[in-house]
């Protein structure tokens, strides 16, 4: 083994160094936490140094002499040494002045392992995940927040979603099974686990914000999960009493949730045809300008009024009931899409869009980025979105119109009608 290799190696060195980093990065975090709040634990700032240090040293020794055992035995020696430490400070010190959990002590065995892992070929990952502990670590407050806002409902949910996920889907077929070649079942559910993954995004900020942080922020977030259920929520808060005075909070928060679902189907045509969204970014680009715009001119006036709680109610946007309907939706409007592309080429797509788009854009989104994928017109397609677009927008004012109050009305009318032109003209201007 040549020793002398390391201060001549810098790639040696500069691994060194991010073990060094991952450390001192973990051990700040412990170490401000105990000046915080005065509790006792395993060890501060050198100690995690030590720790990277130790992992480093050992993986480095391993790879030099071709053995595990360095490694190996400093991993034992680190888990024995945090042992007795955890052991001896909760001994010699009181219930309420030592941490109780093991948070400080896994830490500690993370940061050997990520000190190795840097020696070992590794060093981007061992940061990266250095980086990540850290977070974790720091962000403890608002992830215990987290959970306590939500209840048993949403972990079933989320645990149905991560079984869709990764043992469903694994397990269908992947390849037609209709005689229109439209039927691909593990695109299908494929493309149900995209829509319900984009909807949680927003229904887990919502609960971490709570509906309390402001109506703005709420439409922003709440658009992720439901457009539609923000636009009704804010249109039937507009007639309560008091509501009048939060027209324009109200309407903000509407039309922000109407300018997510722009970047939504963009979204979605990225993920399964990314070449459809150049004929498609100028009417979506357009229409998003429009809204935010307008949102941005009401949110200003609507700070005039001290805001109220918007008490927008969200539902866990993955059941296996739900899912199994948007799958059924999905999958009539990929037959549709497939017998028009057949029969009735170039004429009626863009009436099946209109008609699916009165009560969802994602299923024709989806459906029309796989017809262009799979060869068919980009530009047809990209219109067809567009008008998908266009026709859900009008439901949505129409819901606002017809559940909101007077002055609402007044306000959501001009954005429905300026983001619609919008659309159109960049459209056929494209």
């Amino acid at each position: 083994m040549d020793v002398g290799s390391l201060a001549l190696d810098p790639l040696v060195a500069r691994d060194f160094a991010i073990a060094l980093a991952i450390g001192a990065l973990i051990g700040t975090e412990r170490e401000m936490r105990k000046l915080r709040q005065g509790v006792h634990e395993v060890g501060g700032i050198r100690t995690f140094v030590l720790f990277s240090l130790i992992g480093a040293v050992a993986a480095w020794l391993s790879r030099e002499s071709a053995s595990v055992w360095p490694l190996a035995l400093a991993i034992f020696g680190v888990s024995v040494m945090i042992s007795v430490s955890y052991a001896v400070l909760h001994w010699r010190v009181s219930p309420a002045d030592a941490d109780a959990g093991l948070t400080t002590e896994a830490a500690a065995v993370a940061t050997t392992l990520l000190g190795a892992l840097a020696l070992y070929g590794h060093p981007e990952l061992a940061g990266a995940l250095g980086i990540l502990t850290a977070a974790l670590l720091a962000f403890k407050r608002p992830l215990h927040g987290l959970v306590s806002r939500l209840d048993v409902q949403d972990l079933y949910a989320g645990l149905k979603l991560l079984i869709a996920t990764f043992i469903v889907l694994p397990l269908l077929p992947d390849r037609a099974l209709d005689p229109l070649g439209a039927v691909n079942p593990h695109e299908l559910w494929l493309l149900v686990v995209l829509i319900s993954f984009l909807s949680l995004i927003g229904y887990v900020a919502v609960r971490l914000l709570g509906t309390g942080r402001g109506t703005a922020l709420t439409g922003l977030f709440g658009g992720m999960t439901s457009s539609t259920a923000v636009t009704l929520t804010f249109a039937r808060r507009s007639t309560e009493r008091g509501g009048e005075r939060q027209t324009d909070a109200l309407a903000t928060g509407i039309v922000l949730a109407w300018a997510v679902m722009f970047v939504r189907v963009a979204i979605e045509v990225a993920v399964v045809h990314p070449a459809l969204l150049r004929p498609l970014l100028p009417a979506l680009g357009a229409m998003l300008g429009v809204a935010l715009v307008a949102a941005a001119a009401l949110y200003r006036r609507s700070r005039r009024v001290p805001e109220q709680r918007s008490d927008l109610t969200l539902q866990n946007p993955f059941s296996l009931t739900s899912a199994i309907k948007f799958a059924g939706v999905f999958l009539l409007v990929l037959v549709a899409v497939a017998l028009v592309k057949r029969f009735a080429p170039g004429r009626g797509e863009l009436l099946v869009a209109a008609i699916a788009g009165l009560t969802d854009v994602d299923a024709i989104t989806l459906s029309m980025a796989t017809f262009a994928r799979d060869g068919g017109d980009p530009t047809l397609a990209a219109r067809a979105i567009a008008v998908a677009t266009f026709t859900n927008t009008v439901v949505k004012c129409g819901l606002a119109l017809g559940l909101g109050g007077i002055a609402l009305r007044a306000r959501v009318l001009p954005v429905t009608v300026l983001v619609i032109v919008a659309g159109v003209v960049a459209l056929l201007a494209a």
